[in-house]
């Protein structure tokens, strides 16, 4: 298993360390939801071990931009805890820190379900041209989902809305995800679509109000970002069998900005990466 509090010691210094604790109180007990909502998957994340069912424990470095459109990347470590089989096909799916999905409902290939996660905020000295403009908090995410299955193929539909923190307002991702298992306990995962976001959300992440120009230090003009689409996105993951009962994780994305959000003064960049690394140990409770 990963040493996740390890990891931040040596990478602390691009680390928020108040976002790093929110978002890990929110990944372990969005985990340990997952957990026990096994208790009623009857084999959808594989069958039981004998006398017991399947959990996965371990932790994830991820490395992502210091705020949406920046330049420049920082590292964070998180635990992950989820049902053991980790296919991806059961009625818990961990589709990123903001989209862990319940699949609550599913008839003749179409499924749905609510979701939870977290949103990353935004601290005014992650750069230069931020300084002046305040924080935007992060906080906790719920929304749903639902989507179309044939064969390995499935649009979809999410919406995520930020409940707790600053009220940043919601977004909407339209896409289509593709599952191709390669072999027994090797599934690969491409997703390809667009985010489209309310007014509150591109205000937030994007807006400079006039107030803000006025105190901003890069003396940055006012900004006004209105709602629609944000992003276009391309993503690939995979879970790799290692050893007897350890996976390798592996997640990337690449997400451009587009419309009024690529325009922002806020902006550094459109093209925006983000990759993650894990660790999971595979181990048999209810014995």
């Amino acid at each position: 298993m990963i040493d996740t509090l390890g990891a931040l010691d040596l990478l602390k210094n691009g680390i928020r360390p108040q976002s790093v604790a929110a978002l890990m109180a929110t990944v372990v007990i969005a985990g340990m939801t997952a957990v026990v909502g096994t208790a009623n998957a009857g084999g959808e994340w594989g069958e039981p071990s004998e006398g017991g069912r399947e959990i996965q424990a371990g932790g994830l470095v991820i490395v992502k931009p210091k705020y949406e459109g920046s330049s420049e990347y920082e590292v964070i470590g998180v635990p992950l805890v989820a049902p053991g089989s980790g296919t991806g096909d059961g009625k818990v799916s961990f589709k990123g820190i903001d989209d862990l999905r319940f699949r609550l409902l599913d008839a003749s290939g179409f499924e749905a379900g609510p979701l939870v996660g977290y949103r990353f905020g935004r601290e005014d000295d992650d750069a230069r041209r931020l300084l002046g403009l305040g924080d935007v908090d992060g906080g906790l995410i719920v929304g749903g989902y639902a989507g179309y299955r044939f064969g390995a193929l499935m649009p979809f539909v999410s919406y995520h809305y930020q409940v707790t923190g600053d009220e940043t307002g919601g977004i909407a991702r339209l896409g289509v995800e593709a599952k191709m298992p390669l072999r027994p306990g090797l599934l690969v995962t491409a997703t390809a679509g667009t985010t489209w976001a309310d007014e509150d959300y591109m205000q937030s992440y994007f807006g400079i109000t006039p107030l803000q120009s006025a105190t901003s230090v890069a003396l940055l003009a006012p900004f006004d970002a209105d709602a629609g689409f944000k992003d276009v996105f391309l993503g690939l993951s995979a879970s790799v069998p290692v050893a007897d009962r350890w996976s390798l994780k592996l997640t990337g994305r690449y997400t451009h900005l587009i419309g009024d959000a690529a325009d922002s003064p806020i902006v550094e960049s459109e093209s925006q990466f983000m990759g993650g690394l894990g660790l999971t140990y595979r181990f048999d409770i209810g014995r």
